[in-house]
């Protein structure tokens, strides 16, 4: 076992961890894989395609991808992304009751049919907006987190900068119809890579039929408006629109042997035909290509010993889970994982906070990149506590 001690400016780090090169770095350079089809004519009833392997990024197939057109209700995989980063920041939870809004109970298109005055609770507007891709549902989300429409729209413009996306800009939480309202398949995949970290979010995208209000007067029955989730093995998500000026567009996401992957049409002529594109691009990714993985999401890889910090042992997790792509058939040799901790982090810190990267390498190329996280919050330690940590180093030596 491999045991390195550091003096940094705010703290002493004792870091233990095995068979992993460990670096200490003050700042990490984005790298990114693409691997293009050769020769392959996929999603030819689309306007533009994309296939990406969800853990890695690695793009697998793409048509146009970088072209501007209007995603329609894809626009809620952004929604539900904040839906989902409010929960687990507990700014609001599953069965708080949300007031529903005259604004929001008067959205046309695709609705579950809200009254103004109605109280229904977050997990079931979550279902309207996953399931039956609600406009008046996101709305009244909308409004509960960021107080008005308006301001959830500069959020969502605000994370997709955060995201370094720049060719989306959103005008509304539903993709109702609106001018400058835009984005791309390689962007509307990010946004489903970005969403998918939050795992429960395909408890709620896979469901193919349930109802809100079981039981009451006003009982509505959702319906999916994903079909592939009930007619495509391993579909469990994510989001279909349509607009007469964006035509049928869906980004789905499906997981087979442990492999999950992401497919992105848009402008489709037909329902149909986007159904077809979006299966072409999966049957696709699952005959050519399967996946190694190296580590799961939250998994420990190395602890700090921190004597300023007020706890013993620190858990660093990845922020994600880790796996190589590969096509089938071919040689995996020379995989090496370096850990790089950031340096000069000062206390406290929050859960869920990066303090480095960890970095997969195949002889010489990067093939993944992942946050490494704490996986509690971390206090600074108090008097009595560093009083103690100091005698124990002392007597040590």
């Amino acid at each position: 076992m491999k045991q390195i001690t550091l003096l940094t400016l705010t703290a002493l780090l004792i870091m233990t961890f095995t068979g992993n090169q460990i670096i200490y770095a003050d700042h990490h350079e984005e790298h990114t894989q693409e691997v293009n089809a050769q020769g392959v004519d996929l999603a030819t009833h689309s306007k533009s395609a994309i296939l990406m392997e969800r853990d890695t990024g690695t793009v697998l197939y793409e048509k146009s991808a970088g072209k501007q057109l209007p995603p329609a209700s894809m626009t809620k995989i952004m929604t539900m992304l904040l839906i989902m980063e409010a929960l687990e920041k507990g700014q609001l939870t599953l069965d708080e009751k949300v007031r529903i809004s005259e604004n929001a109970a008067s959205m046309g298109g695709s609705q579950i049919f809200l009254e103004e005055g109605e109280e229904m609770t977050v997990e079931d507007l979550l279902k309207g907006v996953a399931v039956a891709s609600g406009n008046d549902a996101s709305v009244a989300l909308a409004e509960r987190i960021a107080g008005s429409e308006e301001s959830f729209v500069q959020m969502m413009n605000e994370r997709v900068e955060q995201l370094g996306l720049e060719d989306t800009h959103f005008q509304n939480a539903t993709g109702l119809p609106a001018d400058n309202h835009i984005s791309t398949a390689h962007d509307m995949a990010v946004m489903a890579k970005e969403l998918l970290k939050y795992e429960s979010i395909t408890d709620y995208t896979s469901i193919y039929e349930d109802y809100l209000r079981k039981g009451e007067e006003n009982e509505f029955w959702l319906v999916n408006t994903n079909k592939l989730v009930k007619f495509y093995d391993g579909v469990d998500g994510l989001k279909t629109g349509y607009t007469s000026e964006a035509k049928y567009c869906l980004t789905a996401t499906a997981e087979i042997n442990g492999m999950r992957t992401i497919a992105v049409v848009m402008g489709a002529d037909t329902t149909k035909n986007r159904n077809s594109d979006v299966s072409q691009l999966l049957d696709y990714a699952y005959a050519k290509y399967e996946t190694k993985p190296l580590f799961e999401k939250h998994q420990t890889v190395t602890t700090l010993d921190w004597l300023k910090a007020d706890k013993k042992e620190i858990n660093v997790v990845t922020n994600d889970s880790i796996s190589l792509v590969y096509e089938k058939g071919t040689n995996i040799n020379d995989i090496e994982t370096t850990i790089r901790i950031r340096k000069n982090i000062e206390l406290p810190l929050e859960a869920g906070t990066s303090v480095g990267m960890l970095e997969v390498k195949e002889g010489d190329t990067i093939v993944n990149e992942t946050d490494l996280v704490l996986l509690d919050e971390v206090d600074k330690a108090n008097v009595f506590q560093l009083i103690q940590r100091t005698f124990q180093t002392f007597f040590k030596k």
